[in-house]
């Protein structure tokens, strides 16, 4: 995998597809006096090494942030510009994590958000920079904890199990029990119940 030279934040999100839960983004820089061997695209990798390497990041990385949107903004603003504003949110918390802004971003996808510096899309990146990829592992097990946790206030959903995604257990459940107010009410097969 590539790592330009310079201060070069990777930025990814997790949790586009989901019916429920916020979706959240991260933004790292890391350090190349400190290599974090097997960094890979975090649908590559087990559970078990995605949590591995999101502590390692958090340690070794020069700095990192966090953004998310809600289920109600995903519901407002429809999931792509929330997923491009959780991007920006992240890029914020690193900048005042770090002090400064990143030299330039490179953004997962072919969308850029709205932030102060220079922004490249690059469709494929978390297999092509090091930076993204690692943003997509912080962004990932992130999101992976916020579902756990909502999975103790709705245990009938199965969320740590399936993580919002539309799996048939989560379909029966949300047929049975209806929509939880973390379910996206924009996505249509959550839409069909609300509005029979």
């Amino acid at each position: 995998m590539e790592q330009p030279e310079g201060l070069i934040c990777g930025v990814d999100e997790a949790g586009r597809g989901p019916l429920a839960g916020p979706v959240v983004a991260a933004a790292v820089i890391l350090d190349p006096a400190r290599p974090i061997a097997g960094i890979d695209d975090s649908k590559k990798l087990s559970a078990n090494r995605r949590e591995f390497l999101a502590g390692e990041i958090r340690r070794r990385s020069l700095a990192w942030g966090l953004g998310e949107a809600s289920v109600e903004e995903i519901d407002r603003l429809n999931i792509l510009q929330a997923s491009l504003l959780a991007m920006s949110r992240a890029v914020l918390e690193l900048a005042a994590r770090f002090g400064r802004l990143p030299e330039r971003v490179l953004v997962d996808g072919n969308r850029c958000p709205d932030v102060a510096c220079p922004v490249v899309a690059v469709v494929g990146g978390d297999a092509r920079f090091v930076a993204i990829a690692a943003a997509s592992i912080l962004a990932k097990t992130a999101r992976d904890a916020t579902m756990r946790e909502l999975d103790t206030r709705h245990p009938e959903y199965g969320f740590a199990r399936h993580m919002g995604y539309p799996t048939a257990g989560h379909l029966a459940a949300l047929r049975e029990f209806g929509p939880s107010p973390q379910h996206r009410r924009s996505f249509s097969p959550v839409a069909r119940l609300v509005h029979r």
